[in-house]
């Protein structure tokens, strides 16, 4: 049947670039993304949307010059593209619905840190059966575990009406969060997984008439819904073992005199490795790497393959060992102590170009820092304020201490005003170009610098003046030092 209107329940990180990309592209089709969180939806109704997202793309295919996702959902919001709290509404008149609900690590119960939590999953299964008077093509868009579609159909099949039939794809999103527009438009790969039967094999047709109006149709892969739903984690595990694998050398490097970007570069000329995910740093983060690992190491226990299991809990120890290792210099480096010290802290979004800080490696660094007595200075160019309290809130469990001992600036030489050390734990662009010389002049010596994501002239920073450590390489100190910025 033709898809001439389309639901998406759940308005994240998923659910709200995914459907403004899609609206952008096919002005034909009627496209609502809804949740019942109305605060959120307020957000993506305002000028002030809830995620941050930038883009490059050719531009034969643009609205305008190199636009982000503002720019999409200003041009086809209350045109062919609405957000809205009426879930009944939008599930009632839609042909497709995408399912792009939070599928968080569960945090209590059976599997409790590893498993995935699929209460949010079968709520809206349960919801599209109960509201629907017509037959729907139910998309899986959220990260789930292996069967997830099959016991989506269970439910649907369980409650569906007389006369009304669903048929279940899975089709996992592989976006970067920071380049996520541009990975919906020029995508690698479209995964579409099905039934094979002929009406699975129909809705797999439904499904790609709509990504083939701007994805050619070659890149678009059908495969049967546990070969997608395994896909998915599996991509986004294969990324975190090559950072946790670079990052497994940083120690080695530190101590024998290598350079791990140096290491690095010569592994990635190596045409069967390549060179991306070889960037060593801080460690990674995002809401995706380290729950879809402990999904599959969950996965394998359960089913008493505890070898593989182990094999892929190595990579989430490693990347919590290089957070530790990395705070343990900080405080070593510094006397032992940073205790009543300031440190301001530039970046808390997990990477940059997003506002998005699940899982990112500040909010462990900055945790252990309060532990440690210190007094934090935090600068983010995205972050909200709010979401960095809350988060450290979180953490650390004690409002009081982080109410008392945390900062929020909005500029960054405000928050590095005598402080004793900048940690740099986003890769931010800025960063890159700030004033190091006004930085340096401006905070109490000596004047450290700790690069977690080593994307700033460590030379440069040790003739200013600073005492300089990154990850990964040692940094030899300086016969000259520059005086009075000269």
């Amino acid at each position: 049947m033709p898809v001439n209107k389309i639901c998406c329940i759940g308005a994240g990180y998923v659910g709200g670039p995914t459907c403004s990309v899609i609206a952008m592209q096919c002005p034909d089709i009627r496209v609502i993304v809804v949740d019942k969180n109305k605060d959120r939806i307020n957000q993506w109704n305002s000028d002030l949307l809830p995620i941050y997202e930038t883009c490059s793309w050719p531009a034969a295919i643009t609205l305008s010059e190199e636009p982000g996702l503002e720019k999409i959902v200003f041009c086809c919001r209350n045109r062919n593209l609405f957000f809205s709290t009426d879930i009944e509404a939008a599930i009632k008149e839609a042909d497709l619905i995408f399912i792009s609900v939070n599928t968080p690590t569960k945090i209590f119960g059976e599997g409790k840190g590893r498993a995935a939590d699929m209460k949010y999953v079968e709520e809206a299964a349960r919801t599209i059966a109960t509201i629907s008077t017509s037959s729907k093509i139910v998309v899986e868009k959220s990260t789930v575990p292996v069967k997830a579609a099959e016991s989506i159909s269970k439910v649907l099949r369980a409650n569906q009406k007389a006369g009304v039939t669903f048929e279940v794809l899975s089709n996992p999103e592989f976006l970067s969060e920071g380049t996520a527009i541009d990975n919906l438009i020029n995508a690698d790969r479209v995964l579409i997984g099905h039934n094979d039967t002929p009406e699975g094999k129909d809705a797999f047709e439904d499904l790609c008439s709509i990504y083939t109006r701007w994805i050619p149709r070659d890149r678009i892969i059908g495969t049967n819904t546990w070969s997608s739903e395994l896909s998915k984690l599996a991509s986004n595990a294969f990324l975190a073992q090559r950072i946790s694998s670079i990052n497994s050398l940083t120690a080695l490097c530190e101590i024998t005199g290598a350079d791990v970007s140096e290491v690095a570069l010569a592994i990635g000329q190596d045409h069967r490795i390549g060179p991306k995910f070889l960037q060593a740093s801080v460690g990674f983060g995002g809401s995706c790497f380290q729950k879809d690992i402990l999904n599959i190491v969950y996965i394998c226990e359960c089913l008493s393959l505890r070898e593989v299991a182990a094999y892929w809990q190595q990579v989430i120890d490693m990347n919590e060992y290089q957070k530790e290792r990395f705070t343990k210099k900080i405080i070593e480096t510094m006397f032992h102590s940073v205790s009543e010290k300031t440190l301001t802290i530039f970046g808390f979004s997990f990477k940059k170009d997003t506002g998005d800080t699940r899982e990112s490696p500040s909010i462990t660094v900055c945790k252990r820092l309060l532990d440690e007595g210190a007094r934090l200075h935090i600068y983010d160019p995205k972050v909200f304020h709010e979401q960095i309290i809350n988060d450290l809130v979180y953490a650390t469990r004690d409002p009081e201490k982080v109410n008392k001992s945390v900062n929020i600036f909005s500029d960054p030489y405000t928050a590095a005003n005598y402080s004793h050390a900048i940690v740099i734990c986003t890769e931010w662009d800025e960063f890159i170009n700030l004033d190091y010389s006004n930085i340096y002049y401006s905070m109490k010596k000596p004047a450290y610098i700790f690069d977690g994501r080593k994307i700033l002239d460590h030379q440069d920073l040790s003739l200013i003046g600073f005492e300089v450590f990154t990850i990964g390489k040692r940094i030899d100190k300086p016969h000259v030092k520059i005086t009075n910025g000269v």
